[in-house]
């Protein structure tokens, strides 16, 4: 293990594994060539987003901490987890793309007889160390060492529900390649990838593997894993084209005006992978509720309903105050009355967007009551007779 100085008591202690490493030499000159940076930091697109809760900070205990809040921020069963994925996948989809959501930002994308594996989080905490942070709410689908081999695989940014270090380190023990935004090649040497199996891009750059283009893009967010955030981590959505399909990851990301560009320069598409969960009104610049997230994905399809939107970053882990199963629930609302097509799998459960696209709210099941409920246009069917403008979609009232 490397070392950092204590502040106070002028001793090295041990530093975790899991930190990963800071950027150094040629990759940090790099950096610092970046347009994205300025001032020692990474910009947000837009300038500067508020990455830390904003408010009173005794308003978010008091919520977070409230009994009835914590009892809704996890299911009060097992989830269901899809039984036969690997029996599944060992078919090839019929139609060139399918999408297999393991949990959280983790996806398998089939996409043109390649395979992409975006954000993968096997471990079973989101944290450094293994005896604290946010537990996995259901088990990983598949072993990881049983999904088979992967051409790339896509990391949007390196906080740790989005890089995992055992799920890289058993990676690195493959022959696939890494795509990831410019720095976070500094963690995955660290942890035994070779730097020539590395991808490492700034926004707007692009890389080819095995036949497709993937492309860093922007996003509104931020980095760190350490007890220094340095900001010299960049964080990226990805596009992900090949000869006859395309699909968008937007990693963590507040909404922003750049969904629009993005969706001009490389949409349409016929995917959409779209975090919107571990939201909340303390946090708005970095998350985007399920209201935003329907908004960005009909902006990168030109301002129209089209493809199929995958909702990520919810129901694995228990990362914000709303109800575990809120995003769900909200999303589907919203997009029945915007006319969007959007999948709702099981984890684990794969399908293809072209096909039939799963769209069973299978999380009642093992729900608790969800306190604010999305209230559709008055005289909706089954509409409670409020209109959405009396609303605020932006999380916890």
């Amino acid at each position: 293990m490397a070392g950092f100085r204590s502040p106070n008591s002028g001793l090295r202690t041990p530093r975790p594994a899991a930190f990963g490493a800071d950027p150094t030499g040629e990759r940090m000159a790099r950096i610092r060539r970046s347009p994205h940076f300025r001032d020692g930091v990474f910009r947000n697109p837009g300038g500067t987003a508020r990455t830390r809760p904003s408010g009173s900070a005794r308003e978010f205990a008091k919520i977070y901490f409230d009994r009835e809040s914590r009892l809704r921020r996890a299911p009060r069963g097992p989830i269901p987890v899809h039984a036969t994925t690997l029996a599944d996948l060992a078919r090839p989809p019929a139609t060139g793309l399918r999408l297999t959501w393991m949990g959280h930002s983790s996806v398998l994308a089939e996409i043109d007889g390649r395979r992409v594996l975006f954000d993968p989080v096997w471990g079973e905490r989101c944290s450094p160390f293994p005896f604290a942070g946010p537990k996995r709410l259901h088990p990983a689908p598949v072993p990881l060492a049983a999904l088979g081999p992967v051409d790339v695989v896509v990391i949007s940014h390196d906080h740790y529900d989005h890089l995992d270090m055992p799920t890289i380190k058993a990676l690195a023990g493959t022959d696939t390649l890494f795509a990831v935004p410019l720095g976070v090649g500094a963690h995955l040497e660290h942890w035994g990838v070779p730097a020539d199996r590395l991808r490492e891009l700034d926004w707007h750059e692009s890389t080819r593997v095995a036949g497709l283009t993937l492309t860093a893009t922007p996003a509104r967010h931020f980095c760190g894993r350490g007890l220094r955030n340095t900001q010299h981590t960049l964080w990226a959505s990805w596009v992900v084209a090949g000869e006859e399909h395309r699909v968008y990851h937007s990693g963590d990301t507040g909404y922003f005006d750049g969904f629009r560009d993005i969706g001009a320069a490389h949409g349409p598409f016929d995917a959409t992978m779209i975090q919107l969960g571990a939201y909340s009104r303390f946090w708005p610049d970095i998350h985007m509720t399920p209201a935003e997230g329907l908004r960005a994905h009909l902006d990168l399809q030109g301002g129209a309903p089209a493809g199929v939107l995958l909702p990520i970053h919810w129901g694995t882990f228990n990362l914000a105050p709303h109800a575990w199963a809120e995003p769900g629930e909200w999303t589907k609302d919203a997009a029945e009355e915007a006319g969007q097509a959007v999948a709702f799998p099981r984890p684990g459960e794969p399908f293809e967007p072209a096909g039939e696209v799963p769209s069973e709210a299978w999380w009642r099941a093992v729900s608790e009551p969800i306190a604010h409920v999305w209230r559709r246009p008055r005289g909706a069917e089954g509409a409670p007779g409020t209109s959405r403008g009396d609303l605020d979609l932006a999380g916890e009232r």
